[in-house]
């Protein structure tokens, strides 16, 4: 972040600590290009810093990049550096951080390369899903989403639009099957 972007948001009464969190995420993940995201309509384009508001609750957010396209909401970072969606009013914590987020996009992709059978589940029905025999993929540090494993499968749980819109007809589950030994890549 420049010298004067961060003069810029200090005379418009943004506190010192936010801009140098803005700072931090800007020089850790700052103009990273993002592959689409299979949900939340392809996810952030790219990773960029931008209008920080400060919460009811008196924390901070900003915003963390522009949208693949044209949505009711927007990607945003929060106070403890989670990665979160917000519609204005509203919030919901995805992952725990932005790698949390990183994490899932590569999931996504090798799961859907590798797996034999893919099934979706939506709505009501996510919550009848009977996840004790999988463990979580810590990687992912999910909130709202998580990533499950267990033998050949890995299950995806996304929950971050429910939370946000209050229904729960909103929530996808995403369950790969027939996930063997992926091939090995050779360093050449």
């Amino acid at each position: 972040m420049s010298s004067d972007i961060r003069a810029s948001w200090l005379n418009r009464g943004i506190p010192a600590a936010i801009v140098e969190r803005m700072a931090a995420f800007e020089a850790l993940w700052g103009g990273w290009q993002l592959s689409p995201a299979l949900l939340y309509e392809g996810g952030p384009k790219m990773f960029q810093s931008d209008r920080p508001e400060i919460a009811a609750t008196g924390d901070w957010w900003f915003d963390a990049g522009p949208q693949q396209c044209s949505m009711g909401y927007g990607f945003c970072i929060g106070p403890d550096g989670e990665f979160g969606i917000e519609d204005g009013a509203r919030r919901a914590v995805l992952h725990e951080s932005v790698a949390g987020w990183v994490e899932s996009l590569a999931l996504a992709y090798r799961a859907s390369r590798w797996a034999t059978r893919i099934i979706q589940v939506r709505g009501p029905a996510v919550d009848r899903l009977d996840l004790s025999p999988f463990e979580p993929f810590a990687e992912v540090a999910g909130v709202s989403d998580t990533w499950w494993r267990g033998g050949e499968t890995v299950i995806a749980v996304y929950r971050g639009e429910a939370s946000l819109f209050g229904s729960p007809d909103l929530q996808i589950a995403i369950i790969y099957n027939g996930i063997t030994e992926a091939p090995i890549y050779l360093d050449y």
